[in-house]
């Protein structure tokens, strides 16, 4: 036995050396040491095979992060005063675990919307809710020198749906978000008493003009204006996941599904029908790309665009001439990153595949709120599949969240380290982990899968029977 034992180790050893010789090139000046999983995995459960490491513990509520080609990690606070916004974490023993943790930015913080953190030719690009900065990272140097360069300055008040989302197409172009600050532009002063009336939307909504879409800008162009950028796509109401697609050079991105059905158009919709409906959208955004917002929303159920009740919808008439989404998620589970693998460590089929970060619902009442995992989307010949699956979970620390506060974290942010690692940020406490494979690439399939799959009947995961899961009232 335990002959066996030293054996499987000695093995599962020279395949994570393998693996990681093959991605830094044989190079023996870089002979990594062999990593291990916190004994608990940092209290996250994984498919069989992965492990995880807890690379710090907090540094304070957080966005995005960045990982450089060296290890050493950025991460965008989420503060709304002061300056140093932005934590350098470094790994000096490369046991996986940050021995350096600085705080720097030389800039003005002006929201908890504050988001990006992302690596671009050589610069670290980094958002406030109303400023994209860039600085020139230097080798060898954790900190960068100087003070923030400004790319682009949003000209509106700070509002809701504010984060700057970026991503970068390789060929100058640099895509950022703007979301609307409503949840169907609705006119909110509209009221009337009668709680059976529906409230109508604006039509045609002006914040479309503005807002509500992503624009495209130069990736390396100083002080540019709002009107210096070319809208992209439109129709999007919140959009704060979202990346370049490097195997089909597209843009993907997840939006945030609106909310209160039941209270705009009580007659038609349910609070369960509210819990479960809309779905938070997966697209393939294509230049001129029109999803619909604030005309429709998207039923993952039927698998077809609806017209929204602020607009005449009833939850059975349909709308036609907007684009389609690859695929919808759940519900309000607030997709608030993705990354599409790109590395050789993890098992195959996992490259090219998606990864996303979802923050969890705050509004699902009285149902449990649900999300708060990192989920997996499998891609074949170049389409997800239209399943998914629990990659990681262990963030709520309780299996019913009556309320958001209730979740221990809220999964945010994802990168890839340059040995082909996956990177998790949360929210609430700012806990970094790095997720590792330490098992067999050649024999995982679907059965490291088993565990994982049992997951999706959690209460925070699963859909909501209408009259028995409730978080209070078990009756309706």
């Amino acid at each position: 036995f335990v002959f066996i034992k030293i054996k499987k180790i000695m093995v599962r050893t020279l395949i994570y050396l393998m693996t990681i010789g093959l991605i830094m090139g044989c190079d023996s000046s870089q002979t990594p040491l062999v990593l291990e999983p916190d004994f608990d995995n940092g209290g996250l459960f994984l498919p069989d095979g992965f492990g995880a490491i807890t690379v710090v513990d907090s540094v304070g509520e957080s966005r995005h992060l960045a990982v450089n080609d060296n290890g050493d990690i950025y991460i965008k606070l989420r503060i709304t005063t002061g300056d140093k916004g932005n934590v350098a974490l470094r790994d000096t023993n490369k046991d996986g675990k940050a021995d350096i943790i600085q705080r720097f930015g030389d800039y003005p913080n002006d929201g908890r919307f504050a988001n990006e953190m992302r690596i671009h030719k050589g610069y670290l690009y980094f958002s406030s809710e109303l400023v994209i900065y860039r600085q020139k990272l230097n080798k060898g140097e954790l900190i960068p020198k100087g003070k923030p360069e400004i790319l682009l300055t949003d000209p509106y008040p700070i509002r809701w749906h504010n984060a700057k989302t970026l991503a970068f197409d390789n060929k100058g172009g640099m895509y950022v978000t703007f979301s609307a600050p409503t949840n169907a532009c609705e006119l909110a002063t509209q009221q009337s008493g009668d709680s059976s009336v529906v409230i109508k939307g604006e039509y045609p909504c002006s914040q479309l003009d503005i807002l509500g879409g992503i624009w495209r800008y130069d990736d390396s162009q100083m002080n540019q204006k709002k009107s210096d950028g070319r809208r992209y796509a439109t129709g999007l109401r919140s959009v704060v996941a979202m990346t370049w697609n490097e195997d089909d050079n597209s843009l993907y991105a997840l939006n945030h599904g609106r909310d209160y059905l039941n209270t705009r158009a009580p007659n038609y919709f349910s609070e369960w029908d509210n819990t479960v409906l809309p779905a938070e959208e997966f697209m393939k955004i294509n230049r001129g790309d029109d999803f619909g917002w604030p005309y429709t929303y998207y039923d993952h159920f039927k698998g077809k665009r609806m017209l929204a009740p602020e607009y005449g919808g009833d939850g059975m008439k349909e709308a036609s001439g907007y684009t389609e989404p690859l695929m919808g998620m759940p519900a309000h589970w607030a997709p608030n990153d993705m990354l599409f693998y790109k590395g050789g460590q993890f098992p195959s089929r996992y490259r090219k595949g998606a990864f996303v970060a979802f923050h969890g619902s705050v509004n699902r009442n009285p149902y449990p709120q649900a999300g708060y995992v990192v989920a997996f989307i499998p891609f074949k010949d170049g389409k997800p599949t239209k399943e998914w699956e629990i990659f990681a979970d262990g963030f709520t620390g309780s299996d019913t969240l009556a309320v958001m506060q209730d979740a221990r974290y809220r999964p945010m942010g994802l990168a890839e380290g340059p040995d082909g690692s996956l990177y998790i940020s949360e929210s609430k406490k700012g806990k970094v982990w790095r997720v590792i494979f330490q098992g067999d690439t050649a024999t995982f399939d679907k059965s490291n899968l088993t565990k994982m799959e049992a997951r999706k009947l959690k209460s925070y995961i699963k859909e909501p029977d209408q009259y028995t899961d409730r978080t209070g009232d078990k009756s309706q």
